[in-house]
């Protein structure tokens, strides 16, 4: 987390609902999205813009099925770091490798959790054993094939239901 969102001042419930809003529907008009919160349009402009300068909206983009772009199989891919090497510098270098979707900081006995996408098994592969494994620093993977996936409720749709 870095300083500039450490120190932010809170959202408050129309903030949360505009975000709640966008994260349902990049697309939505500035009007549609007045409407939705209960505001005038040029609030929810003004919020909009507010909320951007601030980083709490940080883009706009499309959700892609990965199946539909030919990415078919997937995997969640434990990673375990060792030596001198840093976080933030592994990091950096498994985000940029072919496939890796996310690469996330977690606690417990392993250091960085992947999520990788190939178009199939022997790619998949490749990506892990080769880019991964043989990165300098990481000392060990393991990996879990992803067989389904049901999308929950993502953070962002689940801020107009906090209770203030």
């Amino acid at each position: 987390m870095t300083d500039h969102h450490r120190n932010a001042e809170p959202i408050d419930g129309i903030d949360r609902r505009i975000v709640a809003e966008l994260s349902r529907d990049g697309r939505l008009s500035v009007r549609t999205l007045a409407e939705r919160v209960h505001i005038s349009r040029t609030a929810a402009h003004n919020r909009v813009q507010h909320l951007m300068q601030r980083g709490v909206i940080t883009g706009f983009g499309a959700q892609i099925d990965r199946k539909a772009i030919g990415l078919n199989i997937s995997a969640l891919v434990v990673v375990r770091i060792g030596g001198d090497a840093s976080w933030e510098a592994i990091a950096a270098k498994l985000a940029t490798l072919p496939f890796v979707e996310k690469v996330q900081a977690v606690s417990g006995d392993i250091d960085i959790m992947l999520t990788v996408s190939a178009p199939d098994h022997e790619q998949l592969s490749q990506a892990i054993l080769r880019d991964i494994h043989d990165l300098p620093g990481v000392v060990s993977t393991r990996s879990h094939l992803i067989l389904a996936e049901i999308d929950g409720r993502p953070p962002a749709q689940s801020l107009d239901i906090w209770r203030s």
